[in-house]
């Protein structure tokens, strides 16, 4: 039997006791004994825990104030009238309220574990005979042929070698309409092959993949909190104490006022009450609990969208953003090229078009691609040489011992060539041989569907101004702005113009005083610098480049940027619970609070408002999570580093996790020790020199007598 389910029986047993007992004709001593039962089957571990914390010096937190409160009601009673009731009934439906939560977060953690289920269990290689063999993913190099059968997760991030399906990327990009593949095709790990037989090329390990990737950024999400969350632990930090010192003076200085100032008789009895009923209310469960859930489940509700994010900080600060500036090329525009004119000058246009596609053969740059589709005659006997990339500008070679340069009005300008426009809208590719202009080619790129909608939605969703950097030609740039509805565009910027440009409009916010937060979306490599200096930084994962999601704060795995609109709604309907509970939370209990210390509120109303509050607290919490639900399995782990580990652990309360973290990181060979208590797991950074086994035995012991019904499992 669980954890859980012994809670339950326990809390079913001991009302039932009460039930009986109610009716039993005991008294004295024996009623006494009696009504303890009750008490310390269901009450045991509460008061085990605050004698634990008061002798390690780290006694304020709720189960001090539920045994200080119990205890005290039951003394009262023994003083008075012998009615025990009340205080069991508190200590019952506190406990309601902690199994409440514990099913609540683990509903949570159960949930964001069959969303995280993108990890397949094996690879299929292909031996001499023609038999399959299964393999760790984690033991494939790059370059191998991998078969995946219809039904199996793609392993590892690869190129389709043969064969024809459709893929399920639903647990990827949220999207439900499956995605055709055929030869040629790149695949990432952790979609699901729907009908064909795919033999697969992989290009990376899998601790590389795309699979990979999104498991370590799900499980260190949690991890980076907001300025919310970083309250709340404060808060009950401070809030606790305070508490019982105000729920001491509340049982001794009204008597003393009566007996030493107004000359009457002191009604300890009436005030010590009083006082416990404070001590009942002022509990901080619902503060503690609801908030990290609510981020918790507002992360798990975005990924499940197919938007991951990398914090509750950053969660918090999209529901901030007021200004959103787009990269065009592969963000806005779907980043595929095609040739729609081409311009010799004292060449033919297959001449042409033969020069540009064996400069730009080597190129991954969509321009390149598109240059090399419209020649189709790549594999040719031409020798190209000195292949140089320019940023910003182009491509140098040399082509049959002509020096070829292949790029922008800007790199003819730096090469002193004469060059002259087009007429016609598009990406102009300038060509020159030999130090004399050689002609041009007119690429356009597409328009994604949903961009001129995304434009739209957030403009809906609140957002002041959209604005477009590119490095495109301003006419180009001006056209695709008009379709989309930007507000403004920035044309023929190199990339640390951009950066430049973002670091201006952050400052004009600063100096109007804004309280807004600026998100820049890109997707290529030289978009990394200016996703990381924006506030929110906003990569489009499935075509992104590495570098790109590296830097970026927010990953869209889908490439559709309507993403970033839904993604924003969901952080902030997230930040309005946060709100809600926050504000209803306080205010409920500071109203119960006042209600009893002035006797209006008895300790029955107290542990009701206790434990509603959190139970809607709870409830609220989990509305952040209600999105489309994917049908998928628990993940398992991945290697780590010697350095890094991650341990599963076992753990009840947040701030029993917060202690556990404090007594991991005080620990000698503990570089740094983070606990996601959502996730249930402790991620331990090792300081050089020492033995990680033997570190986390002394480890599991400091924790162990900061909560001894914690566990780390080594």
């Amino acid at each position: 039997m669980d954890k859980k389910k012994r809670n339950l029986v326990r809390i079913i047993a001991a009302a039932v006791m009460l039930a009986v007992l109610a009716y039993a004709p005991l008294a004295g001593g024996w009623r006494f004994a009696a009504y303890l039962v009750p008490y310390l089957v269901v009450g045991y571990d509460v008061l085990l825990k605050a004698a634990k914390g008061v002798k390690n010096r780290k006694a304020f937190d709720e189960s001090l104030l539920m045994a200080i409160a119990t205890i005290g009601a039951m003394a009262l009673a023994v003083y008075e009238d012998g009615d025990y009731t009340e205080g069991i009934a508190v200590m019952l439906f506190y406990q309601v309220g902690e199994w409440f939560q514990s099913y609540a977060v683990g509903r949570s953690r159960r949930d964001i574990s069959e969303l995280m289920d993108i990890r397949p269990d094996y690879a299929n290689i292909e031996k001499e005979n023609g038999q399959l063999e299964k393999v760790d993913p984690e033991e494939v190099q790059p370059g191998t042929i991998i078969v995946v059968q219809p039904g199996e997760k793609i392993p590892l991030d690869g190129v389709v070698t043969m064969g024809q399906s459709s893929l399920d990327t639903v647990a990827l990009t949220g999207e439900s309409l499956p995605r055709d593949v055929n030869p040629g095709d790149e695949v990432l790990s952790g979609c699901i092959n729907k009908n064909g037989l795919l033999r697969i090329r992989t290009t990376r390990e899998f601790e590389e993949s795309t699979a990979s990737k999104i498991l370590e950024l799900v499980e260190e999400a949690s991890s980076n909190k907001s300025r919310s969350e970083a309250f709340i632990t404060r808060f009950a930090r401070v809030y606790t104490p305070v508490v019982v010192y105000a729920a001491i003076a509340l049982a001794l200085l009204p008597p003393l006022w009566q007996l030493f100032l107004l000359g009457g008789a002191p009604q300890w009895g009436m005030w010590f009450y009083r006082a416990l009923t404070f001590l009942v209310i002022s509990c901080p469960c619902a503060l503690v609990i609801s908030i990290p859930l609510s981020f918790f489940a507002g992360l798990g509700g975005a990924s499940r969208q197919g938007v991951l994010i990398k914090g509750s900080n950053y969660l918090e600060a999209l529901a901030s953003v007021d200004t959103v500036v787009f990269d065009k090329t592969g963000t806005l525009t779907k980043g595929v090229f095609e040739v729609t004119a081409v311009h010799p000058e004292k060449m033919d246009e297959k001449q042409l078009l033969h020069l540009a596609a064996h400069v730009e053969r080597f190129s991954t740059h969509p321009i390149a691609a598109s240059l090399k589709a419209a020649y189709r005659n790549e594999a040719d006997d031409c020798a190209v040489e000195d292949i140089e990339e320019i940023a910003g500008h182009g491509v140098r070679a040399r082509v049959n011992d002509h020096k070829i340069s292949v790029g922008n009005s800007r790199m003819m300008e730096a090469e002193g060539i004469s060059w002259h426009d087009c007429t016609h809208t598009g990406t102009i590719i300038h060509v020159a041989m030999d130090g004399e202009y050689a002609g041009h080619i007119v690429i356009s790129d597409v328009v994604k569907e949903d961009s001129a909608k995304a434009v739209e939605a957030l403009h809906r969703n609140g957002v002041a101004e959209v604005f477009m950097l590119t490095g495109d030609a301003e006419k180009v740039a001006a056209e695709v702005a008009g379709k989309l509805g930007i507000d403004k565009v920035y044309s023929e910027l190199l990339p640390a113009d951009k950066v430049t440009k973002v670091e201006e409009l952050l400052a004009a916010k600063q100096a109007a005083g804004s309280q807004g937060k600026l998100a820049f979306v890109g997707d290529g490599i030289n978009d990394a610098p200016v996703i990381s200096r924006a506030d929110v930084g906003i990569a489009m994962g499935a075509m992104g480049s590495d570098a790109a999601i590296e830097a970026a704060d927010v990953v869209l795995m889908d490439d559709n940027p309507l993403q970033l609109a839904k993604a924003q709604r969901l952080a902030r309907k997230t930040m309005r619970i946060v709100r809600q509970n926050i504000r209803g939370s306080i205010g409920i209990k500071v109203i119960v609070l006042v209600l009893g210390a002035v006797g209006l509120a008895n300790m029955w109303a107290a542990i009701f408002a206790d434990v509603g509050v959190m139970v809607l607290a709870v409830l609220n919490a989990m509305r952040a999570m209600m999105v489309p639900r994917n049908n998928v399995k628990e993940v398992s782990g991945r290697k780590e580093s010697d350095m890094k580990k991650t341990y599963k652990i076992d753990v009840d309360c947040p701030n029993c996790a917060n202690l556990m973290e404090e007594a991991a990181n005080k620990t000698p060979g503990v570089k740094m020790a983070t606990i996601n208590f959502m996730l249930l797991k402790m991620k331990v950074e090792f300081e050089d020199g020492y033995d990680a086994k033997s570190v986390m035995e002394e480890v599991r012991l400091n924790c162990k007598k900061v909560e001894d019904d914690c566990e780390i499992y080594l």
